[in-house]
């Protein structure tokens, strides 16, 4: 059935948490991009052993918002602190609803005066555009949807270079010594005859930089870059391998949109499309409950707590000035046991017998927004909402929060895998029945690598 926008679609189901459940989407999608450029595993080592080329033309929207209050409507939006905000820099923008739950958050490009690009998943641009819209403010917005929407092509592409042996593919690549920009600023290259923008990043804890440009000048600048980095080792990694480099950095990417309930955002709700992202999205997983909003998440528990400045105000700003008082919950990393995977697996090769819930490898996730339940003697205590396998780790792991009195490394926990009644209505989810896994507490983020590159300077 469709509907007009979101409230229709709420007020026809009648629980936002029904609605989501049986949404007959999957796991968000990476498309264009193939699959497997070689495989999986080697893929993932590339990031880790020598370097690494994504390309992230294709997944995400991008938001282009210019005029005289762009950077106002920005600081009024957003946790984060505006103060120092410089042309050619970027910052993760987080933006919460009036409680201090988190409705999205995404890269925000300081391109020129008075001019920013927002890119990322879709709920935070559309919370910003949102307010362009229906505020007052002095400024405009230009959409670029993401290729699963957009048919058309898109204004630019987006690459990224990453791993041991980025500099030395760059510095051939530009055939000049790699420029010492310092974390998420930005510059310009020249590369195959072309200028491109380069902000200086590292997505899995090593060096790298994320390029883009003109949308017609893409397939040049890609091939000029795999051919300068043949002897260094490049791979370039598909769309089955690219949404697990956040489960070795630690970020989650699917946190619910607050904005399900309330009054204060019935008039976004009203201006969401019957075919947004909010309304579209999939809930998945072990954890149940009729309230959506114990699917929320805070920037605290997303492990933005740094992000967070009270120098300004803005949308949530009292709720979240009252949560550091009393931290509930924290980000951590579990690993799950090899023996309870391979029990899982063992199920879909016994006849007759029930199946538990298939792992797909490398990336696990079944629905848009993954939410398992984590226990601790029989009690719900966390909620795991990010699953995979990296090969540079030999881990099957999941991005999880979890109660404080529970988040102590090495502590144990169970998760359950699987949906209730043998499974919801979502065609990606198999008849099947729920299981236990073991796992163990870890540090987040897992890798080594990105723990010491993201450590706050």
């Amino acid at each position: 059935m469709s509907y007009q926008n979101l409230e229709e679609a709420l007020q026809t189901v009648g629980s936002p948490v029904e609605l989501l459940r049986h949404s007959q989407i999957g796991p968000y999608a990476f498309p264009v991009v193939r699959a497997e450029f070689t495989n999986w595993r080697d893929e993932q080592r590339a990031w880790r052993e020598t370097c690494a080329l994504f390309d992230q033309s294709h997944h995400m929207t991008d938001l282009y918002v210019q005029g005289p209050d762009a950077l106002r409507l920005f600081s009024d939006l957003g946790v984060n602190s505006f103060r120092n905000f410089k042309v050619n820099q970027a910052k993760q923008f987080v933006a919460c609803n009036h409680a201090g739950y988190v409705i999205g958050d995404a890269i925000l490009f300081y391109l020129a005066e008075n001019k920013f690009n927002l890119v990322g998943r879709p709920p935070a641009a559309d919370w910003v555009q949102y307010n362009v819209e229906t505020g007052r403010y002095n400024a405009t917005a230009e959409r670029d949807e993401r290729s699963a929407v957009n048919q058309g092509r898109r204004k630019v592409f987006r690459y990224q270079v990453q791993g041991p042996n980025a500099v030395k593919v760059m510095e051939k690549v530009t055939r000049k010594p790699a420029p010492d920009i310092r974390f998420f600023n930005m510059d310009v290259f020249a590369i195959a005859g072309r200028d491109v923008h380069a902000l200086r990043h590292g997505m899995v804890g090593q060096p790298g930089w994320e390029l883009f440009g003109p949308w017609e000048y893409g397939d040049e600048v890609r091939n000029a870059i795999v051919e300068a980095g043949q002897e260094y080792g490049i791979r370039q990694v598909g769309a089955r391998t690219y949404p697990t480099t956040c489960l070795e950095s630690g970020w989650i990417p699917s946190p619910v949109p607050a904005i399900y309930v309330g009054e204060e955002m019935k008039g976004y709700r009203q201006w969401l499309k019957g075919t947004s992202y909010e309304a579209m999205a999939s809930l998945g997983g072990s954890f149940y409950s009729d309230k959506i909003t114990d699917y929320y998440l805070t920037p605290f528990d997303l492990g933005y707590g740094p992000f967070v400045k009270f120098d300004h105000d803005f949308v949530g700003r009292a709720a979240l000035e009252k949560m550091p008082e009393n931290p509930r919950r924290q980000k951590v990393t579990l690993v799950w046991n090899g023996e309870d995977i391979a029990r899982v697996f063992r199920s879909l090769c016994q006849a007759g017998g029930d199946i538990a819930k298939y792992i797909d490898l490398p990336l696990a996730n079944y629905s848009t927004l993954p939410f398992d339940k984590v226990l601790k003697g029989g009690k719900t205590v966390g909620l795991s909402t990010y699953t995979g396998y990296t090969y540079n780790e030999r881990a099957m792991i999941s991005l999880a929060v979890i109660d404080i009195e529970h988040s102590e490394l090495g502590a144990e926990v169970t998760l359950v895998w699987g949906e209730e009644g043998r499974g919801s209505s979502k065609p990606t989810v198999e008849r099947h029945v729920q299981t236990e896994i073991r796992a163990t507490v870890a540090a987040v983020p897992y890798a080594e690598a990105a723990r010491v590159a993201y450590r706050p300077r």
